[in-house]
């Protein structure tokens, strides 16, 4: 079986033809260019805006024009993470596509059913004349993954709905009426390099295997941060010889928990053993207190040719003693939602650049701005007292729960109606762009829906084949019932 061979076919050959267009964040030019080329084809109205957002609009079918327009909404880009030995150019190649039992992956790279399948669900609609629906507006927005800078720049008139359905979520049988906001916050040492010391015993640590995944929907979940594993063993080392470090690479989205890190260094020739002990002494511990989540762990130490520099001392005692004492995960839980993380932080990433520098990303994530903006707070001084250089993002803010809202109403009683049991209501700690478009349309009423995704933003994504058709006639019998103006 293929995906061409999946039902519902309409969503699924519509997910094939995306999954054939390269969409990185920032580079989402050939998406854009389908999405205008359908709008034409289907004789259907389109326009664009300067940061590449594209809305095609739907007139009512027959007998539905009374009732207010929907918007549905998805972005178009894709998260662009593979494993070390797969070869895809994400800005050339097409995503291979395998089906395993009921659920639809990749080969060794992400999927991009996050958001793709939202995406092909509104082009299925938009291009049937058989499914009931009142005049729709179907919003594709741009650059969602590294920034949400298409909602951002949206404007006041664009769109001109009453109610929006955002399709980005990922657990059928659950309807999200709140997010979190977010931000990001950057520290940057300067380092100053100094040549090698003699007889040093150089090596090459790795931590890998890891399963990774969403810095939002999935950070209560204890995944492995391979940053914080690599440097608790780099840590440990520095403190009982005279390690000298020279690189330290670790993950890579600022919104994905770090998979794999690697790291150069060196120790006293004398002193070559004990590496490979303190390894074999740490490795164990890690994969025990891992083991139910992460089971694939790897943790390697090999020899390797001397660095061309190092980096100073007092810098990597710094950058050691705050990758250490830099928070990840949960900070706390919601009093309100039972469940619900409410505040959280992601040490992302760990990058040599130029100029001596050596940049650190985080993310903080909170349903309660003060609290975000507290925990950014938290990692400021963590690095300030390291005496890097620190600097907060102007964040996003987010989307406040209306249990009252009329089209959640609808929703309920049309999964009651279809399935014979109630959906789940909850808010995702995940930033969703609802809340941007609040701020611009604040009369807007909002859900948000889409099937069971498990592992987004790793290679390990995949989509839960049967809930993407129980989605579906979900989001048709919303559509079909929508109650007149």
């Amino acid at each position: 079986m293929t995906i061409k061979d999946l039902k519902p076919s309409a969503v699924w050959n519509y997910f094939y033809e995306i999954s054939q267009i390269p969409r990185p964040s920032k580079k989402e030019g050939k998406i854009i260019a389908y999405l205008l080329d359908f709008a034409k084809k289907h004789n259907l109205e389109v326009k664009k805006d300067d940061a590449g957002n594209v809305l095609i609009t739907k007139p009512a079918t027959k007998g539905k024009e009374n009732l207010p327009t929907v918007i549905l909404q998805g972005h178009v880009d894709m998260v662009c993470e593979k494993n070390s030995g797969t070869v895809h150019d994400f800005d050339n190649d097409p995503i291979e596509t395998v089906v395993e039992g009921n659920w639809l992956k990749a080969k060794g790279t992400t999927l991009g059913a996050d958001n793709g399948i939202g995406v092909a669900a509104a082009l299925a609609i938009l291009s049937s004349d058989t499914i009931e629906h009142g005049k729709l507006e179907c919003l594709f927005t741009v650059d969602e993954e590294t920034g949400l800078t298409g909602a951002y720049a949206l404007s006041k008139d664009f769109l001109n709905g009453d109610i929006l359905i955002n399709l980005d979520t990922e657990e059928e049988g659950e309807v999200y009426i709140g997010c979190a906001g977010g931000k990001i916050t950057t520290a940057t040492f300067t380092y100053k390099p100094e040549n090698i010391p003699a007889n040093y015993f150089w090596f090459k640590a790795q931590v890998k295997g890891l399963n990774g995944g969403h810095s939002g929907s999935e950070i209560h979940k204890g995944l492995g941060n391979a940053n914080k594993i690599l440097n608790r063993y780099l840590w440990e080392l520095s403190k009982k010889y005279d390690l000298s470090l020279a690189e330290f690479n670790g993950g890579n989205l600022h919104n994905a928990i770090a998979r794999e890190a690697y790291a150069i260094a060196g120790v006293p020739y004398n002193k070559k053993e004990e590496v490979i002990v303190a390894l074999n002494t740490l490795a164990p511990e890690i994969e025990a207190e891992l083991k139910s989540i992460d089971p694939n762990l790897k943790m390697t130490v090999e020899s390797t040719d001397a660095p061309s520099f190092i980096i100073d001392k007092d810098t990597t005692n710094n950058l050691l003693n705050a990758l250490y004492a830099c928070p990840h995960g949960v900070l706390g839980m919601s009093f309100e939602i039972p469940g619900l993380v409410e505040t959280s932080t992601n040490l992302a990433s760990v990058k040599m650049k130029e100029g001596n520098t050596i940049l650190i990303t985080t993310s903080q994530r909170s349903s309660t701005n003060s609290l975000k903006d507290d925990a950014g707070d938290i990692v400021n001084a963590v690095f300030t007292l390291a005496k890097a250089d620190v600097v907060h993002s102007a964040g996003y803010p987010g989307w406040r729960p209306n249990p009252d809202s009329k089209v959640l109403g609808v929703a309920k009683d049309a999964y009651k109606k279809l399935f014979d049991k109630e959906p789940e209501i909850m808010a995702i700690h995940a930033g969703l762009e609802c809340g941007l478009f609040l701020e611009k349309y604040p009369h807007l009423d909002m859900i948000s829906c889409g099937p069971t995704i498990r592992n987004a933003h790793s290679p390990e994504e995949q989509v839960e084949i049967p809930s993407v058709e129980k989605w579906w006639v979900f989001l048709l019998e919303i559509l079909k019932n929508i109650p007149a103006k």
